[in-house]
């Protein structure tokens, strides 16, 4: 896939980019050639053609390429078909290697320069130090902090752990090609390997033929342990203690950051997770972390080859020495050497037990397992303290710090592995219980205040309910088994391992109790309620929908207001539960109500819940810290986008240090599967957490921005579902203008896309949702109801008040950071979406009535939304203020558009052959490509 030259000027933005291109102009030339010798100059020059057709209509709007690409498209073979997609699929995949790079080395640019950039953490130790704030404070600040990005596994995740692989080798790859110093024949062995690894991508099957197994997910998610969070997040570390300058030298960062993992414990509507995922999930964590240790024990080992003879070492170093069981002659002399082997022989002996696993290496037998990551630690720190006492430092800081850091982080656990679990699911098992212990016949029957009564009735015994010989169903055993394993977890890999019980649909506070009680159950709640009980598992209620975050501020102040609920949280231990986290749902609130009223509701709800825990702390023993966990998927729609911007627009006072959130989709793979592109994104991270924290206004916005957001909240929420759940038969438009069918029967989830049976927009998941109007390029959720909503309030006043509104609307989008956010997020998803392409799958609707006046609502409102935020923000083209986000659309969209006409050409015939007695294999494996490739093009999509 050749391309023309690009003229550039000096100094230029098309110079600055002219590396990019130049990757690109490389990587497009070999997956030319490849095409070329795998299959053959006619495959080539066909997919040249429709590249050429399809940049002279994206770029120059050439009317006639668009009626000659359709055209060509329109009469391909199966097999001609399946060839073209996979060419700009693949092209779409090496496109984003290329802007990975290209964003890599700019930012290099940038530092080298003096320019420090927006979410950087030197940016933000400097305004923080403009701000007066002493490194001290920032230590002290981060001493409380706790930030933790989640991996979850969602139906959306369509990358294939081999074609991860691969890319990471190429990514690899562009980046030694990069150096400076390198020879031409250097220059050409690297463009050989990438050639090889092109060749592999291209003889590498996309799919898979089966569906994804729990196992799988957890593989693919540890694989970007391997690749990034392991050496990456203490090399983070690193640089904030070096950032914080001399004064902060010898002061300890505690460990705030941290890892979380949904998969092999989110049960929500998975069947498939078992306690023997669980098992599996902890046992696969401890499995990688422990080799990772074990790998670099082994470095250091070779690295410290000190001679007693040469330079002492302090008597704590010369103890752990002699601890050792290692007596081979030739190390007598070297106190680190013979420390470091009795140390892999321990930790290879913890691997053992724990796992089952055997070490890579052995110098001596694997004995005297470490109980504990803290035990590891302290041998490190021994080792630390000799060589800074004994002119060592410089041997120290290369792999004895990151190892330490990450024997801090990382533990024998990993990441927390969060249990979660639907409200009703949980109710089922309770009801099972008390019914079998013969205490409440039909708990499911009674009222709140009825279960409340009887559940705090059994928290307050310590009698357990379980039945000895009594037949229960498979699913209360499967539910117990979970508890049980989690206590047994906790036990076996740390108290860090399982930290928290999500509870999804949380709608009153007996969902919570219930939790309790099941943890009551399985030994994790030990004491009375009322006396003196203590709970390991954090219980942690999910709002999701508009009216659960309306309601989350009553039901928390109902639950903490039990007799015994605070005490017990006071008294719990660290990695107990003795704080409260509280996850909000992005994805349900915006099926529920669009992304203006989901945003708002959550932003009201945050505010609640930060005024009651502020009201609770003024009172008892010991404050509770209150943390946020936002539930953010890829798209916008799901409370996507830039995290940096995200953080500093929560409402003032909801951070304090305190943040998880979810890392979901496709959105995974663009910010970590590339190591240094992950540590920039976690660094954002820390960086938005201390700016929210320590220099974010602690007021609220003024009552009119609020009183006006509320207005417009109920305007677009009015607009958004008289469309999706008032329009009749709207629900038959969306299964057929999008490929949410065809996305259902792809495997690339071990969750099923629906939560039942059935069409209702209302059992569908958020998730598969959003996806099918990206790969559509409506983005329908991330924007539908907000023009609605803008020109009502404009009119609200009639003619002679619009000057007045515009004005506000104008002076919140300046000074209110959720507001400004908000419409950026919106201002990208539209410049994401094509109406031309839209209005093609459009036409996937037979009843012509019914696509005419779904898609006629639609195309009105996108226009209302668009002029909306031209009239607001003043700006009439989308992404003025996003360079990166502008080349990179300008770059591959022409490569994503033949992508669509095929999709929707292959759904077509994939649908009018309803018994698929007739259908080629090709074309479903056409489409479900079509669909992996979209999504790469795309990113922010899962």
């Amino acid at each position: 896939m050749s391309r023309s030259p690009v003229r550039t000027r000096p100094g230029s933005r098309a110079d600055k980019d002219q590396p990019l291109i130049d990757d690109i102009r490389l990587l497009g030339r070999i997956l030319g050639d490849v095409i070329r010798e795998q299959e053959g100059q006619a495959a080539f020059d066909l997919i040249e053609q429709i590249r050429q057709l399809s940049v002279a209509f994206r770029r120059h709007a050439d009317q006639s390429a668009d009626k000659a690409l359709k055209k060509l498209l329109k009469g391909l073979s199966g097999e001609q078909t399946v060839s073209v997609i996979r060419a700009f699929t693949y092209f779409s995949h090496l496109a984003n290697l290329a802007e990975d790079r290209h964003h890599i080395r700019r930012r290099a640019v940038h530092e080298r320069a003096g320019d420090l950039q927006e979410g950087s953490l030197a940016r933000t130790l400097q305004r923080l130090h403009q701000a007066g704030i002493a490194p001290g404070a920032i230590i002290d600040t981060l001493a409380h902090s706790h930030i933790s990005p989640v991996l979850t596994a969602h139906p959306t995740e369509v990358q294939r752990k081999s074609i991860l692989d691969a890319e990471r080798a190429i990514a690899r790859l562009l980046g030694e090609r990069d150096e400076q110093e390198r020879l031409p024949r250097e220059r050409a062995d690297i463009e050989a390997q990438i050639r090889a690894r092109v060749t592999q991508l291209w003889q590498t099957r996309l799919l898979r033929f089966t569906k994804l197994t729990v196992a799988d997910e957890i593989e693919n998610a540890l694989s970007y342990y391997e690749a990034t969070f392991l050496t990456q997040i203490p090399r983070l570390y690193r640089d904030l203690e070096e950032g914080l300058g001399e004064d902060s030298h010898d002061a300890v960062i505690a460990p705030f950051l941290r890892m979380g993992q949904w998969i092999g414990g989110d049960r929500d509507g998975n069947p498939n997770v078992t306690a023997q995922t669980l098992e599996l999930a902890l046992h696969s964590q401890a499995d990688m972390v422990l080799r990772h240790h074990l790998t670099q024990l082994h470095f250091l080992g070779a690295e410290l080859s000190v001679s007693a003879m040469l330079n002492r070492v302090s008597p704590a170093m010369q103890a752990l020495a002699e601890r050792s069981p290692d007596t081979n002659a030739h190390r007598q002399d070297e106190p680190y050497r013979r420390a470091l082997t009795g140390m892999y022989a321990r930790l290879a002996a913890t691997l053992k037990n724990l796992t089952g696993g055997e070490a890579a290496r052995h110098a001596i037998a694997p004995q005297d397992a470490y109980a504990s990551a803290a035990e590891l630690l302290a041998d490190l720190r021994t080792i630390e303290a000799s060589l800074k006492s004994h002119h060592g430092e410089a041997l120290a800081r290369a792999r004895l710090r990151p190892l330490m850091r990450a024997v801090q982080v990382f533990g024998f656990h990993l990441a927390t592995l969060d249990l979660r679990q639907s409200s009703d699911k949980h109710e089922e098992v309770v009801a099972e219980l008390l019914a079998a212990a013969r205490i409440e016949p039909d708990y499911s029957g009674l009222d709140e205040a009825g279960k409340r009564a009887v559940l705090l009735r059994q928290l307050n015994d310590t009698r357990p309910l379980r039945v000895p010989g009594f037949t229960y169903s498979a699913h209360t055993l499967g539910e117990l088994a979970i508890f049980d394993t989690a206590r047994s977890g906790r036990e076996r890999f740390g108290a860090q391992a399982i930290r928290h019980a999500i509870i999804s649909h949380t709608e009153t506070v007996s969902d919570l109790l219930e939790v309790l009680l099941l943890q009551k159950e399985a030994g994790l709640m030990r004491g009375t309620l009322i006396e003196d009980a203590v709970c390991d598992l954090i219980v942690v209620p999910l709002f999701e929908t508009i009216e659960d975050l309306r309601n989350a501020a009553p039901i928390m102040r109902e639950y903490f207001a039990l007799p015994g609920v605070r005490a017990m949280v006071e008294r719990g231990a660290a990695d107990a539960y003795c704080e409260q986290d509280i996850m909000l749902g992005y994805s349900d609130s915006n099926k529920d109500g669009g992304i203006f009223t989901s945003n708002w509701e959550l932003y009201r709800a945050e505010i609640a819940l930060v005024d009651l825990f502020d009201a609770l702390n003024q009172v008892g023993d010991k404050p509770i810290q209150l943390r946020m966990f936002h539930g953010r998927g890829g798209t916008v729609g799901r409370g996507g986008g830039p995290s940096f911007q995200a953080i500093l627009a929560q409402p003032p006072g909801t951070v304090r240090g305190q943040i998880r959130l979810t890392e979901q989709g496709e959105v995974i793979g663009s910010k970590y599967a590339n190591p240094e592109i992950g540590r920039r994104n976690l660094e954002t991270l820390v960086a938005a957490t201390l700016e929210a924290t320590l220099l974010q206004p602690t007021r609220n916005a003024p009552k009119t921005f609020l009183a006006a957001a509320d207005e417009l909240s109920r305007q677009s929420m009015a607009a958004y579902r008289a469309l999706v759940y008032d329009t009749p038969r709207f629900a038959e438009y969306f299964f057929a203008a999008t490929p949410i069918r065809e996305i259902a029967e792809l495997n690339i989830g071990s969750r099923p896309a629906s939560r039942k049976a059935t069409q209702k927009i209302e059992d569908l998941r958020a998730i598969p949702w959003g996806f099918s109007w990206g790969q559509c390029r409506l983005t329908l959720p991330g924007w539908y109801g907000f023009g609605t909503a803008v020109h009502t309030f404009l009119h609200r006043d009639g003619p002679k008040g619009v000057a007045a509104q515009k004005a506000l609307l104008q002076k919140m989008v300046k000074q209110w950071p959720f507001f400004s956010t908000l419409l950026s997020n919106m201002d990208m998803v539209l410049a994401k979406s094509d109406l031309a392409l839209a209005s093609l799958y459009s036409e996937l609707v037979l009843d012509k009535r019914l696509r005419k006046q779904v898609f006629t609502a639609i195309e009105a409102e996108w226009h209302r939304t668009a002029d909306a935020l031209t009239l607001i923000t003043g700006e009439k083209q989308r992404l003025v203020n996003n360079a990166a986000l502008q080349r990179s659309m300008r770059h591959r969209f022409p490569y994503i558009d033949p992508l669509h006409h095929l999709q929707v050409e292959l759904v077509r015939r994939y649908r009018a052959d309803e018994n698929r007695a007739n259908t080629d294999d090709k074309v479903r494996r056409g489409i479900h490509i079509s669909i992996n490739g979209i999504a790469a093009g795309l990113r922010n999509t899962g």
